[in-house]
């Protein structure tokens, strides 16, 4: 599974700047993905004062305002990402801030995953894999393995080789809340680990390429394969 993933500064500097011009500019909403991940050179993002690297309070989400999305906090997660947070993901229309977790029938727990093997047959995800899939942006994901017979787990964060950002497959659903309020929730497709990711966990994220970002929104026949080829080789090192 994917419990957390990491949205670095440069992630998230990144897609705090492209949510904020989509609000300002919806013209630019038609080329959304395509210039996401470049760099950002200038402007402010809030959260991100001048040579702070971490530990800062994210910046409010342009358009978000305060009690939006089921009661959460209205602002754009940074570093390590948690279930219930809100966090930044593409959809066809472009950006949007999104919390992570479909509500649980249950309980008041969230539903993060989905299986890729089996999301198709089940009737909370059907739906929106087929009409509203996303992309979620970061730097990499955590997973933690149980080191021999010991009783702690070892933290590891696995990153994609050679990319700046690691994009994950998901899908997007809207809820009400206990005020009637309407939010929209994502969750991430997961499938088996492949050789890379097995010795830590049995399960991996569905993994994108940059230039399958737009395919998987948009076409249903790519999404199919994606949803049941192997994940990429990634590379993993401890974390604290």
């Amino acid at each position: 599974m994917c419990g957390r993933y990491l949205v670095d500064d440069e992630v998230y500097a990144d897609m705090w700047m492209l949510l904020n011009s989509l609000r300002s500019d919806p013209g630019a909403v038609s080329s959304a993905t395509q210039g996401a991940t470049q760099s950002v050179v200038s402007g402010t993002v809030p959260g991100m004062a001048p040579g702070t690297a971490s530990g800062v309070v994210p910046g409010a989400v342009p358009g978000l305002t305060p009690g939006a999305a089921s009661g959460t906090a209205s602002y754009l997660a940074k570093g390590e990402v948690f279930p219930s947070n809100i966090a930044p993901v593409f959809t066809k229309s472009g950006a949007e801030a999104v919390k992570w977790g479909f509500p649980h029938w249950k309980n008041a727990s969230v539903i993060i995953n989905a299986r890729a093997e089996t999301a198709l047959e089940k009737n909370m995800f059907k739906k929106p894999l087929l009409e509203r899939r996303c992309v979620i942006p970061s730097s990499g994901f955590y997973e933690w393995s149980r080191a021999g017979s010991g009783k702690k787990k070892d933290k590891f964060l696995l990153r994609h080789p050679g990319e700046r950002v690691l994009y994950m497959a998901g899908m997007i659903n809207t809820f009400r809340d206990a005020t009637g309020s309407t939010y929209s929730a994502f969750v991430i497709l997961t499938t088996a680990a492949n050789e890379s990711v097995a010795a830590i966990h049995d399960r991996m994220p569905v993994i994108l390429a940059p230039d399958e970002r737009d395919r998987w929104l948009s076409d249903d026949d790519f999404m199919e394969h994606a949803l049941h080829r192997p994940g990429p080789e990634l590379e993993s090192e401890l974390s604290t």
